[in-house]
């Protein structure tokens, strides 16, 4: 963390989002099986939580799988699986060493016993950690979040754990897959596709979009100062007038 920065950053950022895209396109670019894109994506993670502790981002999101992406073939699907149990048994060390703490979002329990386990064993080795929150969301749909969150208030009600006076935006956001985390200050989606693709619905209300070309395998430090100048450069009024 010794590098100097060339860009000091000055607005409030405490959680930036990425969608990382454009894995199978590079891959295809390069004549590569699609799967391989995948893998080289994953490889990019550590560089770019660097930069964001390097700019002190307190909580980075990370779209790794969607609900969405069940639908692609069964062999992506699988290396997918086998290159996050690889990268949480390889990294985890690196997580503790820098005090992060590794959250999942998203619905576990559809995934392979191997890939959960190894989901659960990154969380419990490091859910005491404080300095930083790496919150990879893994089977998840902002939908999905929001009906489940929906369920589980309605089960507290039913069992009188609370009444619906007591339910408002605060309350409702902890019942979410991110209970406990900021609400997304950036979202950055790489490869030149401008939409949400149902990520943090709840959570990028007030969030600034900024869409780069770049494909994320090729999403590195500079490409992400890049995208923090064009955040700095935005006037965050949360409905108001009063420029932030």
């Amino acid at each position: 963390m010794g590098k100097k920065k060339e860009f000091a950053l000055e607005k409030k950022l405490d959680h930036v989002a990425f969608i990382m895209d454009g894995n199978g396109r590079w891959a295809n670019l390069r004549g590569l099986p699609r799967y391989l894109g995948h893998r080289e994506a994953i490889n990019r993670l550590r560089d770019i939580i660097d930069a964001c502790r390097e700019f002190n981002i307190k909580v980075m999101s990370f779209y790794a799988f969607s609900t969405e992406n069940w639908n692609r073939p069964q062999d992506e699907i699988d290396h997918l699986m086998d290159y996050l149990e690889e990268y949480f048994v390889k990294e985890i060390d690196y997580y503790d060493s820098i005090g992060a703490r590794l959250q999942i979002s998203g619905d576990i329990n559809r995934l392979r016993p191997s890939t959960r386990k190894a989901c659960i064993d990154a969380y419990e080795r490091t859910k005491n950690n404080q300095n930083f929150v790496v919150n990879v969301c893994l089977n998840y749909g902002g939908r999905d979040d929001i009906v489940h969150a929906c369920k589980l208030i309605c089960q507290e009600v039913k069992e009188g754990k609370t009444d619906i006076e007591n339910i408002d935006e605060p309350y409702f956001a902890e019942h979410l897959y991110t209970h406990g985390l900021p609400d997304v200050d950036l979202m950055i989606r790489t490869s030149g596709e401008v939409r949400l693709s149902n990520y943090l619905l709840w959570q990028n209300a007030y969030a600034e979009f900024v869409f780069t070309d770049v494909k994320w395998p090729d999403f590195n430090r500079k490409a992400f100062i890049d995208c923090l100048i064009e955040f700095q450069k935005r006037k965050r009024r949360y409905g108001g007038l009063k420029n932030g």
